[in-house]
């Protein structure tokens, strides 16, 4: 039975149930699990980290887990939670979902294997689709389950990540792999771009976008008119165009400058503007 269909189950028979052994409160701060066993013969339990957004299925799973005596679980219900669980009970393993209230899947997985980098990060998610399952690789993930997955797969994935093994087949790897090549490739060569240009060349830019003619950028940045033209000279010579307009085309098509929906003008791709944009996602 796939765990929807247990989540379905769940509904119908709650009424005629024992207790569950996991209490998952509103708040999403849940903390369930068997004590530790005696037995010097018995390997610890497995922590086990549940990080699910609609709570039927969240208590559903983290039900499924509890079943076995080998599980210790916990469970968030956004990604905030997780975080600070993750951190706080140092789980083995994270089971998440690609899409939480606050963040992504990914972005949580990424957090949670900076603070702890043997954490094994598996997704557990309704989207199916190739570009999906490579952002959970990028994140980090080592199995990716969907949502028709059975309990008893979900409860031998769990206990497989966390002996250290890799669930994700091997092409999945080698497209996350060519794609993240592709990008740093292209990091690469942005950032080339922006280092053949003058911070004054690159405010030329930024104000030939804004549709400034030469007066006007003269004005704005409190130099002569005939020094604007001169650094307009240089882009022109360094992008290989013959126009202001060829310029700003070729500017915008290399990624300099780019449209802002948001005042519907064009926004200067500036890396020292993107700093507190950078540090916000990071922090």
């Amino acid at each position: 039975m796939s765990v929807l269909a247990e989540s379905a189950a769940l509904v119908a028979t709650k009424a005629c149930k024992p207790p569950p052994k996991a209490t998952l409160r509103c708040d999403g701060h849940v903390k369930t699990g068997y004590g530790l066993v005696s037995s010097t013969e018995t390997p610890p339990p497995i922590r086990v980290l549940v990080v699910q957004g609609h709570f039927l299925l969240a208590l559903t799973i983290v039900e499924i887990l509890e079943d076995d005596p080998g599980l210790i679980v916990f469970a968030a219900r956004t990604g905030a939670e997780a975080v600070m669980l993750a951190e706080r009970e140092k789980v083995a393993v994270m089971l998440t979902d690609s899409r939480l209230p606050d963040m992504t899947g990914a972005a949580v997985a990424r957090i949670v294997k900076a603070e702890g980098p043997d954490t094994a990060i598996v997704f557990h998610s309704a989207d199916y689709s190739e570009s999906a399952m490579l952002d959970a690789i990028d994140a980090g993930a080592t199995a990716y389950l969907t949502k028709d997955t059975t309990a008893e797969r979900m409860v031998e994935v769990v206990r497989r990540v966390s002996r250290g093994e890799v669930l994700i087949p091997v092409e999945l790897f080698s497209r996350a792999i060519r794609r993240q090549r592709n990008v740093v490739t292209r990091a690469g060569e942005h950032h080339r771009i922006l280092a053949d240009f003058t911070p004054r060349e690159l405010e030329i830019m930024h104000l030939l976008a804004e549709g400034l003619d030469t007066m006007s950028m003269s004005k704005r940045l409190a130099i002569a008119p005939h020094t604007v033209e001169w650094h307009i000279r240089h882009v022109i010579e360094k992008l290989q165009v013959h126009s202001k307009l060829q310029a700003f085309i070729a500017a915008a098509r290399l990624g300099v400058i780019h449209l802002d929906a948001s005042h519907g003008g064009l926004e200067f791709e500036n890396d020292n503007a993107r700093q507190p944009a950078r540090a916000a996602l990071t922090a």
